[in-house]
């Protein structure tokens, strides 16, 4: 009378092996969402450190903001530019159109994190400038 029935065994066991497959593959779900997650964190990772490398290279920035600074057409509107540890001060107080539109287009195609831009017409030929350019 003590001697558990075989089917109860087996009963037993086909359980164990229904909730253990069960187990398995909630766990397998689980780790293909996480997987998932990895490839969205690994994509935002690549693009940031991208744009790390774009806008953070400070030497780099100095010497092309330098190089479009001192172009001939730039000389005459007296620019004056004031580089700090973490931005530049680029202000002018008269420019001529031709010079402006110079500046901002070789600035606006490039990539710089423009925090300040004033631009305040003088008179029919002449603009007054100020901008800010962190890094």
């Amino acid at each position: 009378m003590n001697q558990i029935n075989p089917i109860y065994l087996g009963l037993f066991l086909v359980v164990v092996l229904f909730l253990s497959v069960f187990k398995l593959d909630s766990q397998r779900i689980s780790l293909n969402e996480e997987r998932q997650n990895l490839k969205v964190t690994q994509k935002l990772v690549n693009e940031l450190v991208a744009l790390k490398d774009v806008y953070a290279n400070k030497i780099k920035i100095k010497k092309e903001l330098q190089r479009i600074l001192n172009n001939p057409v730039l000389k005459a509107s007296e620019i004056v530019k004031f580089f700090t540890n973490s931005s530049v001060k680029i202000n002018s107080k008269s420019m001529d159109f031709n010079a402006l539109n110079k500046l901002m287009g070789k600035i606006l195609n490039a990539s710089y994190n423009i925090t300040s831009l004033k631009i305040k017409r003088l008179s029919d030929t002449k603009v007054s400038l100020s901008m800010v350019i962190k890094w």
